[in-house]
């Protein structure tokens, strides 16, 4: 990796974005973010539509790495308008962005784009990895609303291959879960639940739980960077996911509590109704593990769940939770 890079975050303002952006600005990168609103930071934020080119389109210029993250979030109930919007924000954008390339005259040398490790099925028998996963969308009795996360998963990454860009290397990563921290973030919602005596098995439990520590994911990033004979579809991942029974009784033994309620299916229909959320989030099993990081030889430091939330338990309490964040 160079010392210095000049590397674009589109829809950076998240809190991914800002996990990559405070890494990438820490490491005294050159950062952008392409944001729909500005918003205070230490690095520059730009405004853009994310759906016309306009001005924006000059930050891809001599840009080492592009990083999209642009797309509504999941974490919302399905209704029309809503799949409408996860799904052309995801499309509209990556298109867009596949335009403003092929106008710049010295462009990104990378381009990464954001996916998902919800495009494999629901598996319970085997592990998914990038040459023998398979893709979702045809299991028997699954709801019909996980077809939709695969249709958009899959819309998603055809929209970012189909793009003519012959001078620019196309990583699409297929990420799990993110742990990290950050107020807001998935970690700080389950171990709310923990913390309250509500942070027991989902269901069957026996749905497998991908994740990744964000100090893995960021390293992952950075050796993806570094690697230029990698390309196309990579599995960002632990190497060990786990079913919900041992994740959520390993989150609770790292926060220090015995006592955890289950809740069945019928329960996490009504609480998702109220939360506004989906229960596939909870329910599908995603079994997916990273076989070209592996192996590449990239080494995990938090590749087991137990250590993983050891630390993260230790960093949340570190944290001033009075103190906004910047996703905030």
């Amino acid at each position: 990796m160079r010392t210095r890079l000049r590397i674009v975050l589109p829809g950076g303002n998240g809190q991914v974005g800002n996990i990559l952006a405070r890494h990438f600005h820490a490491q005294g990168h050159d950062v952008v973010v392409l944001a729909r609103r500005a918003t205070l930071a230490p690095w520059r934020v730009v405004n853009w539509d994310g759906a016309t080119l306009g001005n924006w389109t000059s930050e891809l210029e001599n840009t080492d790495v592009l990083i999209n993250l642009a797309g509504r979030s999941v974490d919302c109930r399905y209704t029309t308008a809503n799949r409408r919007a996860i799904k052309e924000s995801r499309i509209q954008t990556t298109h867009l962005l596949g335009q403003a390339i092929g106008h710049c005259l010295h462009p990104p040398r990378l381009w990464m784009n954001a996916s998902t490790a919800t495009i494999y099925r629901h598996a319970l028998d085997r592990p998914m990895d990038e040459q023998t996963g398979e893709i979702g969308g045809n299991e028997p009795n699954a709801p019909a609303k996980w077809h939709f996360s695969i249709d958009v998963a899959t819309s998603w990454e055809t929209t970012f291959f189909d793009a003519v860009t012959p001078n620019t290397r196309k990583i699409a990563l297929r990420s799990a879960v993110v742990m990290s921290p950050d107020r807001g973030g998935i970690f700080d919602k389950l171990l709310r639940l923990v913390r309250f005596g509500l942070g027991g098995t989902s269901a069957s439990g026996m749905q497998f739980v991908s994740w990744i520590h964000d100090a893995d994911f960021l390293g992952s990033i950075d050796y993806l960077i570094a690697r230029d004979e990698i390309d196309g579809v990579v599995n960002i991942a632990s190497p060990n996911p786990l079913r919900n029974r041992e994740f959520m009784k390993a989150l609770r033994e790292a926060w220090g509590s015995r006592i955890g309620l289950p809740a069945a299916s019928w329960m996490l229909e009504i609480a998702t109704l109220f939360l506004r959320s989906e229960t596939e989030l909870v329910l599908k099993s995603r079994r997916v593990i990273p076989g070209r990081l592996v192996e590449a030889g990239f080494q995990f430091q938090f590749p087991e769940w137990e250590s993983a939330a050891q630390h993260l338990v230790r960093r949340w309490r570190a944290t001033d939770r009075s103190v906004p964040s910047l996703a905030s």
